[in-house]
């Protein structure tokens, strides 16, 4: 038998009913198919890999920024910043009732409240620990614990002396104490500071009210 060689075989297909020939065309044809298959599913697998590549690079970007918010909230707040609402120093030994006004509240014991027992040429002036001190106190006067509120007060003036409204404070629990001449001299205190102060009708009622120095 004739042998045909491949270009004749496709001379023939060409030339001839395709229905009659189909086998010379299916076979090309699946393997062109199967081969775009095969390139569409690489390039499937490599764009995925891409998206999930990106999504994880924004993901560790945004937890990367959040740790650096984060780490420079921690380091931008200072103790500075923070209100000292201890007590003065050996407060609950002196005045056993602060404890009890105080009770259940998450308040530190500790305290910063500088020692007085030595002679010192010079008082530290620092307003802010001042404010704070006037805030406590005004925390402790609020619960009626009048000698803890007075402890921080004098401290108040401790750290700023002349101090306006801890000088008032101060001669208000001086005079709920009954110390009456010492609440005196506070109220006279404020007065020179502050002749036209917020306060001073009120100090002014107060000194009228109580006995005069002898």
């Amino acid at each position: 038998m004739e042998s045909i060689t491949p270009t004749e075989k496709l001379l023939i297909c060409a030339s001839s009913d395709v229905s009659a020939h189909r086998p010379c065309f299916d076979l090309p044809l699946k393997r062109y198919n199967g081969g775009v298959r095969i390139r569409f599913l690489i390039v499937f697998l490599a764009l995925l890999s891409a998206l999930s590549q990106a999504q994880d690079s924004s993901d560790k970007m945004a937890s990367d920024k959040a740790a650096d918010r984060n780490r420079e909230a921690q380091e931008s707040s200072s103790h500075d910043t923070r209100i000292d609402i201890s007590p003065p120093k050996d407060d609950a030994k002196n005045h056993p009732g602060s404890r009890d006004a105080i009770a259940g509240l998450d308040i530190p014991e500790a305290s910063s409240a500088p020692d007085n027992s030595g002679v010192q040429e010079f008082h530290p002036w620092n307003p802010l620990k001042a404010l704070k001190d006037i805030e406590v106190g005004d925390y402790y006067f609020k619960r009626k614990n009048y000698r803890a509120a007075l402890d921080r007060y004098k401290e108040a003036l401790y750290y700023k002396d002349n101090d306006a409204i801890a000088s008032f404070r101060l001669a208000v629990c001086q005079e709920k104490l009954g110390d009456k001449t010492e609440a005196r001299k506070y109220y006279e205190q404020y007065l020179k500071i502050l002749p036209e102060g917020p306060l001073a009708k009120d100090a002014r009622a107060s000194l009228g009210r109580l006995p005069k120095a002898q």
